[in-house]
């Protein structure tokens, strides 16, 4: 028998202890970096050294101890498309764990607002454009990261049943393409955005003629920025509750080629750019549908020449770190 939920949205206390789980990641470090902003004077966060998510006794041990009175769940094992192609079974199993032990936990202790985070890769692979929140399930997943998808499916899943079995007021939000401070530019493991931004930098530095990228340029993708994004996750925890999961994204989109261009242009690389035809293009458009994000009043502020210039300072101020 489902349980009754009677709960309307509100803006949190921000004297309640609140735990961010991967609070060092890309989303986790942003939502620290807005929640600290907003006032809030009891933050959590454990790395994984600290606690590990898949040591479920640690996991219950730490929710007993800490007490948390809202989670945002923003920890996952994440990679690349080589990665989680090579790897599937421990993508699957990894985050499968972390989800289950810390959503039981947070039942046991009583958490009244939890927020998981998913991916828009959850959606199938040819799924209509721009893709709205009932595609889910409705296709073919891409098969280089299923078993990823599957494990963030499950997550959404999760917390459908806690509301229909528990009545706790739980919700999931599925962002597009992220980028920013703290994102990942490692050679094998970066996303396409920071790549460009690594390759066209490098190229500069060393005073290259031209720059070389793969496919024709033509697919469309959406990026949005980990700012904007924890944004948008605390306006939905104070402004929205429902069952179903909400895309966290702008709703436009840009071209590789536009993209390669404006990166060139920012980190102020004066060579040429060719496309290497031989190589794939993915998914010809990726693009989320935004009107029932945009429905509860949130709209993103920082357009993508802002985000690229931030982005491009960051990285050049942690290229050290970069060195692979």
């Amino acid at each position: 028998m489902s349980a009754e939920l009677d709960f309307t949205p509100g803006p949190l206390d921000r004297d309640a202890p609140v735990y961010i789980a991967g609070h060092r990641g890309l989303a986790g470090s942003a939502i620290w970096r807005k929640l600290e902003a907003e006032g809030f004077s009891r933050l959590i966060g454990r790395t994984s050294t600290e606690l590990d998510l898949k040591d479920r006794d640690a996991v219950f041990g730490f929710f007993e101890q800490e007490k948390p009175e809202c989670v945002f769940l923003a920890a996952a094992k994440v990679g690349g498309i080589l990665a989680n192609d090579t790897y599937p079974a421990d993508f699957l199993s990894e985050n499968l764990q972390i989800q289950v032990n810390v959503m039981d936990a947070a039942v046991r202790f009583g958490v009244r607002r939890l927020l998981f985070l998913g991916s828009s890769c959850i959606y199938p692979k040819f799924a209509p454009q721009p893709i709205k929140e009932s595609a889910l399930l409705q296709g073919d997943l891409e098969p280089t990261n299923d078993a990823y998808a599957i494990a963030k499916i499950a997550g959404i899943l999760n917390v459908q049943a806690v509301r229909r079995q528990h009545g706790l007021p739980w919700i999931s939000a599925m962002p597009t393409n992220l980028y920013g401070p703290g994102d990942n530019f490692s050679r094998l493991g970066s996303h396409v955005l920071p790549a460009l931004i690594r390759r066209y930098e490098e190229a500069r530095l060393e005073g290259l003629p031209s720059v070389v990228n793969w496919g024709t340029g033509s697919p469309r993708r959406e990026f949005l920025h980990v700012d904007d994004l924890a944004s948008a996750l605390l306006h939905l925890m104070e402004n929205y509750d429902g069952p179903q999961h909400v895309n966290v994204g702008t709703g436009t989109d840009v071209t590789i080629k536009e993209l390669a261009e404006a990166v060139a242009a920012t980190v102020g690389y004066e060579g040429s750019s060719e496309w290497d035809l031989s190589k794939p293009d993915g998914t010809p458009q990726k693009l989320l549908d935004v009107s029932k994000l945009n429905a509860t009043g949130w709209f993103p502020t920082i357009d993508l020449e802002q985000g690229l210039k931030s982005t491009v300072e960051w990285f050049r101020e942690h290229s050290e770190d970069f060195r692979q």
